[in-house]
């Protein structure tokens, strides 16, 4: 599993982790019930303290992508098909909106956004 950590980014260390696994497990990379590695063995792999993966798997728990045993690690939690597109279409909602923010104070009319949009989803 790789993951590339960016200093410049204005995201937090941790979301970065967040952001990747999630990435890997929605598009089939990573699939459940597999392994993840251990916190300290990819804390290790990327130089980074134990707390900060740490807290990127306690958030991984919580949105339910991946399910922590005790004694034995964490592992790609079972995932319907339902709930990841409802992952995504959050995702993409949030985007669109900070598209329409930036159309609507620069004066960019709503055709011309859907039509560079409609472009972009047809590549």
């Amino acid at each position: 599993m790789e993951i590339l950590i960016s200093n410049s980014s204005d995201k937090p260390i941790y979301e970065q982790i967040c952001i990747q696994i999630k990435s890997m497990i929605m598009d089939g990379t990573l699939s459940a019930g597999e392994a993840l590695p251990s916190m300290r063995a990819l804390a290790k792999d990327l130089h980074l303290s134990v707390i900060t993966v740490q807290r990127a798997y306690e958030d991984l728990t919580r949105d339910g992508f991946i399910e922590t045993v005790s004694g034995k690690g964490s592992f790609v939690a079972a995932q319907n098909k339902q709930f990841i597109q409802e992952e995504q279409l959050r995702i993409a909602e949030g985007l669109l909106q900070k598209v329409a923010e930036i159309g609507r104070s620069h004066g960019i009319d709503y055709q011309q956004m859907a039509n560079i949009l409609k472009l972009f989803y047809e590549e």
